[in-house]
């Protein structure tokens, strides 16, 4: 008998057998991994970086996500830099350090703004930046945004001499371990609204936040225009509420990366910030009208194309 193909029956199913043989055998195709770097555990980029690898495992077909503990920003440009993560959390004043962003780098949006906190003990005699002369301060584990947005802050402020603060490169957690052991006298960390650590420490042990705001004008000439000011209000840490120095805060990604797969980050970022601010409030902030503000570095294409297909 010949079937229609042409080809003997006989020899169609041993072609048959051949290919289920072949298919049986065959790798699974392997997922794509993206890694996420973040931040300190207690800190905001982890928590809304935990969030977004859980949405993208969710919502991305073949795609899997790792998030990555760091130092924060400064560590997390370099990691996308040396190809070590795909996607990093980074405050915008990092990218202008020293010079013209790297253009092997590229944003997929806005996030939110980072707020500098300067925490010190509620009867604490530190009233301003000044007061800091002399005293035991954490400035920030090396690596991340804060150490380097603080480095620029006693710069200004004329405290950047050998000797004029006793400077302690803490991350958040020992920083608020420290200041509760009295190792300390106040401590410095960057972030988006609530800081849970900060919280923590606020229910537990009496503490107040120093006005920073004067210095904002100082760091825009000096630095960059990235520098602005906003308030930390009462309802953050139920203390009163005071002003301080501010900085954007980006997702930044390979410059390299595919097109589509930046396009679909960001709808993900933007479409599903419901689930990305039921793990932090500072994901609240998400807009796609101010998530296009990426100065200094261009958004990705991918993303561009997102923002463009919502644009009313």
């Amino acid at each position: 008998m010949i079937l229609r193909s042409g080809i003997p029956s006989a020899a169609l199913a041993g072609v048959l057998i051949l290919l289920t043989a072949a298919g049986c055998t065959s790798p699974t195709p392997a997922h794509r991994e993206i890694r996420i770097a973040t931040g300190s555990p207690t800190g905001v980029y982890y928590a809304v970086g935990n969030a977004l690898a859980g949405v993208i495992e969710q919502d991305l077909p073949g795609y899997e996500a790792r998030v990555l503990v760091t130092d924060a920003s400064a560590q997390n440009v370099q990691l996308v830099l040396g190809k070590g993560a795909d996607v990093g959390f980074t405050q915008a004043d990092i990218l202008v350090d020293g010079g013209t962003p790297a253009p092997e780098l590229a944003s997929l949006g806005r996030v939110y703004d980072d707020l500098l906190h300067l925490v010190v003990p509620a009867d604490s005699p530190i009233r301003t930046l000044e007061d800091l002369k002399g005293k035991r301060v954490s400035v920030g584990s090396r690596g991340s945004g804060t150490v380097v947005t603080v480095g620029r802050l006693l710069t200004v402020a004329g405290l950047a001499t050998a000797g004029a603060v006793d400077r302690r490169e803490l991350n958040l957690d020992d920083s608020v371990q420290a200041l509760s052991d009295g190792d300390i006298d106040a401590f410095f960390f960057s972030g988006g609204l609530p800081v849970a650590g900060i919280k923590k420490l606020s229910v537990q042990t009496p503490t107040r936040i120093v006005d920073l705001s004067k210095w904002a004008g100082r760091l825009r000439r000096t630095y960059s225009d990235v520098y602005v000011v906003r308030t930390i209000p009462t309802t953050a840490y139920d203390l009163p509420a005071v002003a301080t120095v501010a900085v954007p805060n980006l997702l930044v990604v390979p410059a390299s990366m595919p097109d589509d797969l930046a396009y679909n980050l960001t709808r993900l970022l933007m479409e599903r910030r419901e689930v990305l601010a039921a793990a932090h409030p500072a994901a609240e902030r998400l807009d796609p009208r101010t998530a296009i503000a990426t100065l200094p570095v261009p958004l990705h294409p991918g993303a561009a194309r997102y923002y463009r297909s919502v644009k009313p």
